[in-house]
């Protein structure tokens, strides 16, 4: 076994030329099936498939696997943690405090909100939807809304509701929905312009769900309260990204997922995902099944 000392691609496609599987936590090239004549399966460490390129791992035989739910617990924490943080002000109290006086500081907070007067309206109420629609509902006494595709598979904490009705109503909207040809964008200039003057929007779920031009936009010109996100349009933030220069988001690595507990529980079932793979037993949570047959035939 070897470990990658960094994400660089240049580093990834160097260790994979000699590799039977790789687990991964951070995207692979788009080229790396390339480098890697003896790779027979990917295990994301997680839950994001567009980590990988998926139509090169099916296209070269290689079986994707990941690990669903497994995370849910900590991004839903995190959610918790944002909501309360932007709504008691958190960030700019802890700068003024630092950089101001201790009254400055202390008069940001009267502007801030309990949240249990708010509404929380949830963008795909997944396993990480549907653990924080019962935080939000019984830990804070919120008002839950929920949208996806199926409003009849909602959990009994949130009260279905169409995409547009969603974003007028909800003080928090939080995008845990997956990233399809159906989501992309799908916070866009229209759906943002939808959003309360006073609401906040808190992205966990993928990058490119959100339209990041578009948003930056409305933070500059301060047409709702602030952000809060954790997946980017692009993987990685470039130094000098224009969302380093606002005051009203805050923005951490796509971390998430990243907890001792969830990494733990992540290791373990990606561990076993891989040894079925490597042993030519279907893994249990297998993305591209179209490839199987191909990974099958090259089991030594």
């Amino acid at each position: 076994m070897v470990r990658a000392p960094d994400s660089d691609p240049a580093t990834l496609k160097r260790y994979a030329a000699d590799v039977d599987g790789i687990i991964i936590r951070s995207k692979l090239p788009d080229d790396i099936f390339d480098a890697a004549p003896r790779l027979r399966g990917v295990v994301v460490h997680g839950t994001g498939t567009d980590l990988v390129p998926l139509a090169a791992a099916t296209a070269h035989g290689v079986a994707v696997a990941n690990l669903p739910g497994i995370n849910a617990q900590s991004v839903a924490e995190y959610c918790a943690m944002a909501m309360l943080m932007l709504a008691r002000r958190i960030p700019l109290i802890l700068e003024s405090l630092r950089k101001e006086t201790w009254d400055i500081a202390r008069r940001h907070g009267a502007n801030a909100h309990e949240i249990a007067s708010l509404t929380l309206g949830i963008v795909g109420v997944g396993e990480i939807g549907t653990r924080l629609a019962r935080i939000a509902h019984h830990g804070f006494g919120m008002r839950v809304l929920g949208h996806q595709r199926r409003l009849d598979r909602l959990p009994a904490e949130a009260r279905a509701a169409g995409l547009d009705e969603l974003l007028r109503e909800s003080d928090f909207v939080v995008l845990a929905c997956p990233l399809t040809p159906e989501t992309r964008y799908l916070m866009n200039s229209r759906t943002l312009s939808l959003m309360k003057p006073g609401a906040w929007l808190i992205n966990i779920g993928r990058g490119a769900v959100v339209q990041e031009e578009a948003l930056i936009g409305v933070l500059k010109e301060r047409r709702i309260a602030g952000a809060m996100l954790d997946v980017y349009e692009h993987y990685r933030l470039a130094p000098g990204h224009p969302l380093f220069s606002l005051d009203n988001v805050i923005l951490t690595p796509h971390l998430a997922a990243v907890t001792k507990e969830s990494r733990a529980r992540a290791s373990v079932a990606a561990a076993d995902e891989m040894l079925r793979i490597l042993a030519g037993e279907r893994p249990r949570n297998l993305v591209n099944p179209e490839a199987w047959g191909k990974v099958r035939s090259l089991q030594p």
